[in-house]
């Protein structure tokens, strides 16, 4: 192969590895506003898996508008870093309010999805959206592959 056909196959990989991250984005922002459906709408069970909302003003409620506005914002890819920074930490305190309590070990104490999320949001925090989402659209931003 020559170097030619090597620079070509290098911008092609990292070129679909931005792809992946903006469908990594849409994929767990928009599961994560399901989540928050669920605590402030009462779908899908609702909070007790009996179709109730929880109070807008407590800690769940705000967990809730944290989850369904943040994951939208993060699903959409606007204001996707900030968004995605707030998600991780959210979901950092939910690990050590809920789980942690009940042991280390996330496959043990249930927080194996927390420490997934925190992580995921982490990473998309540091990366950003992708070249697929609305931050690149409003604010024109230039990808790196592209500079």
């Amino acid at each position: 192969m020559s170097t030619g056909e090597s620079k070509i196959m290098k911008n092609r990989s990292f070129t679909a590895g931005f792809y992946a991250l903006s469908l990594l984005r849409l994929i767990v922002g928009f599961t994560f506003t399901l989540y928050g459906a669920k605590l402030l709408f009462g779908v899908f069970g609702g909070a007790d898996n009996a179709g109730h909302a929880v109070p807008l003003l407590s800690l769940f409620g705000v967990a809730g508008a944290l989850e369904f506005f943040g994951g939208l914002l993060v699903a959409l890819g606007l204001f996707t870093r900030p968004a995605a920074f707030i998600l991780s930490g959210q979901m950092a305190v939910a690990y050590f309010l809920e789980h942690f309590p009940q042991g280390w070990n996330p496959i043990l104490n249930g927080g194996t999805l927390s420490v997934l999320y925190s992580f995921t949001f982490l990473y998309i925090a540091a990366a950003g959206a992708g070249p697929i989402g609305l931050d690149r659209l409003l604010w024109r931003t230039q990808r790196v592959d592209e500079a």
